[in-house]
């Protein structure tokens, strides 16, 4: 095992948190390429140098702390959400910096460190890390905007002359995440630690349902084509119909809705609403999708409404890499004998656009509550350091 120091580990987690305060318990306030989040890399490239890396920004403002030579690529991000907690990402940074801080000061295998910008998706979704690994086209990089018109190059002027090349990415001999939960599994079972088999797919798209806008109070119910009523005879028929279909480790959501005219007194006429579903498996986001546009055209035909379905958004499942998935397994029972499980992940992470361009994997710790993106968002410390100690048992297996 690499001998990590906790103390160091936990008082450099803490240090990175009060950069971007919110004041509000534990949480942090630091977007992609805000100032916050800037002085958070400078903050970063530092330690990574007192800790004997080179720091290196590259063309999108993640910034890398280098081993000499060939080495095993660790970290996550430092980005938060626009109300954000203090682990979330920032968690995976500081423990790959220990990692290959204390394996550098003993003679260990070479470890690099990396906090990939815009995880959080100012401008898309895992930004930073798909650019650099090309799921993200650089010619695409120009047009992102933000849902506040700014685009992305216009925000990353903010970084200054700090930018640098790509990174090549062969250097690296396999690339390891660890992060919090973000759900409930760990938690409500007692187990702190998961090692994550895959990183569930996510199939995401708009579907607008359109009536006849009409009098709220002289329109007769039975003569009413009415837009809301669509969506809500939509999600009552699909929740039951994913039931044959489904596991429990599949989600779906209507998470945003707009209703037209949005008035008390008129009956909608028109409804627009995201659907997204998740799932590990190809071919089951495939049925839920055929299920999805069967029941959209069956309510549509039913209520007297027309149909419209908006492009898709895909993010394919990944397996983690199977040898470092085993080496996280074996190092879990050596530190938590009998409180681990082997489970998915149902958020995306970078480790999904890393597995692409190398192995990869990626290890769980519990989040209290099952709470995250959320200023209450936080993990006991003892389940942090263990967290850590599993890392430094895993790397020292995979790199000796």
């Amino acid at each position: 095992m690499i001998p990590v120091n906790p103390e160091r580990f936990l008082n450099d987690l803490h240090a990175l948190r009060a950069i971007g305060a919110s004041g509000v318990g534990k949480g942090v306030v630091r977007p992609a390429y805000t100032a916050k989040d800037i002085e958070a890399r400078d903050w970063l490239a530092a330690r990574m140098q007192a800790a004997g890396l080179t720091p290196h920004f590259d063309p999108m403002g993640s910034v890398f702390g280098l081993a000499d030579g060939p080495s095993l690529l660790m970290g996550s991000h430092s980005d938060t959400q626009p109300e954000g907690g203090w682990l979330d990402g920032a968690l995976g940074v500081i423990a790959a910096l220990e990692v290959a801080r204390a394996s550098k000061e003993a003679g260990g295998p070479a470890v690099s460190v990396v906090s990939f910008e815009d995880e959080e998706g100012r401008f898309g979704v895992t930004t930073g890390s798909a650019a650099w690994t090309g799921v993200l086209p650089e010619e695409k990089i120009a047009d992102l905007v933000d849902p506040k018109g700014i685009s992305l190059p216009e925000a990353r002027a903010a970084m200054g002359g700090r930018l640098g090349d790509w990174v090549d990415p062969k250097q690296f001999t396999g690339f390891l995440e660890m992060h919090i939960e973000q759900g409930p599994l760990l938690d409500q079972t007692g187990g702190r630690i998961g090692v994550v088999e895959a990183i569930v797919g996510i199939r995401d798209m708009v579907i607008r349902f359109e009536g006849q806008q009409n009098h709220a109070g002289t329109t007769p119910m039975a003569l009413r084509r009415d837009a809301f009523q669509a969506l809500a005879r939509f999600n009552t028929l699909i929740n039951e119909r994913f039931r044959n279909v489904v596991t429990p480790a599949t989600v779906w959501t209507v998470g945003h809705v707009s209703l037209h005219p949005n008035a008390h007194s008129v009956v909608p006429g028109k409804v627009s609403f995201s659907m997204q579903w998740r799932d590990g498996d190809v071919e089951r986001l495939k049925r839920m999708e055929a299920l999805i546009r069967e029941t959209a055209e069956e309510v549509a035909e039913t209520m007297g409404m027309t149909l419209a379905f908006g492009s898709m958004l895909g993010v394919e499942p990944v397996a983690m890499d199977p040898t470092m998935r085993a080496a996280l397994a074996m190092a879990a029972e050596e530190e938590a004998p009998g409180q681990w499980r082997h489970m998915p992940s149902g958020a995306l992470h970078d480790a999904s656009n890393m597995a692409r361009l190398m192995p990869a994997a990626m290890l769980f710790v519990p989040s209290i509550g099952g709470v995250s993106h959320d200023f209450s968002e936080d993990t006991d410390e003892a389940d942090l350091v263990a967290g850590l100690n599993v890392l430094a048992r895993a790397v020292a297996r995979m790199q000796g």
